[in-house]
């Protein structure tokens, strides 16, 4: 398990409790449904920072017995879970907001803690959202990556909620609910892009930019007379790769096998966590 990993992870589910419990409060004290759902869709992103902290922890794990492919799916399972809580958020954030703009009962109190917590929000979300993306891109983990989309769309939503709470400062109380219903659209598009990205990887689909970075670089190592049959698959951060090349038929098996471990060496380094496996085939026109 990587350490700067499980270090970013942990901060956030600490920053998460602190942004959900500061917004009940407020939420609570002023009656403003936009920081209530703001305060609703921090607590889901608790649930999402603490199972992504448990997903690193185990997807890190080496291959066994029982996983011969190691354990890097747990990442991937654990945003599409995040998926299914960000829709959550949404249902209950559209009845709300729907209600109030029915019933008209949209009066709320402004106070400044109100702007307070929303401000406050931001700032974290920010350096939240930086510093998982950070560590993400650096060990290639979509579980940390999908934090980082969370802590992300939480600036856009809180944004939207100060807007809503600027506008009922002004008597437009409506706002409120209006913003709320923003914010849930937000989460929509967030929760789509989540889910169709973990669900492509747990049906393995083809890591099309992946894909094409392998093929790139079989086309320019020489020895190569033509491959076929390339397979990628990826399993949270870690990438799998098969392929058959066909080389001279003239070459020894020594030769042969020295080309074969010499793809395999240059995949990995042009490829983080890339796990290649090269067959090799004598060219039938050599």
């Amino acid at each position: 398990m990587t350490a700067e990993k499980n270090r970013v992870a942990f901060i956030s589910v600490v920053a998460a409790i602190f942004l959900t419990t500061f917004k009940i409060i407020v939420g609570t004290i002023t009656g403003s449904l936009g920081i209530l759902s703001e305060a609703l869709h921090s607590g889901l992103d608790l649930v999402a920072a603490a199972i992504t902290w448990v997903a690193i922890r185990i997807s890190d794990k080496p291959a066994d017995h029982d996983h011969h492919f190691g354990h890097g799916k747990v990442e991937n399972l654990s945003a599409f879970l995040e998926t299914i809580l960000l829709l959550l958020t949404c249902i209950w954030i559209i009845y709300e907001a729907i209600s109030r703009l029915i019933t008209r009962n949209t009066q709320i109190e402004i106070s400044i803690w109100s702007y307070i917590v929303v401000v406050v929000s931001i700032i974290i979300d920010f350096t939240r959202s930086r510093a998982l993306m950070k560590v993400a891109k650096k060990h290639n983990s979509q579980a940390l990556e999908a934090d980082a989309l969370h802590f992300s769309t939480d600036i856009w939503s809180s944004a939207v909620v100060l807007l809503g709470l600027i506008c009922a400062q002004f008597g437009i109380f409506v706002a409120d609910s209006i913003a709320a219903l923003i914010v849930a659209i937000i989460v929509i598009y967030v929760s789509y892009t989540l889910g169709k990205r973990s669900i492509n990887v747990l049906l393995d689909k083809v890591p099309y930019g992946i894909f094409q970075k392998t093929s790139e670089i079989l086309d320019n190592i020489p020895e190569i007379e033509n491959y076929h049959d390339l397979k990628v698959r990826a399993s949270g951060a870690d990438v799998f790769i098969e392929v058959n090349i066909h080389v001279s038929s003239n070459l020894d098996v020594i030769r042969a096998h020295n080309i074969a471990s010499m793809i395999e060496n240059k995949i990995r380094k042009e490829l983080p966590r890339s796990y290649p496996h090269v067959h090799i085939e004598p060219d039938s026109h050599t």
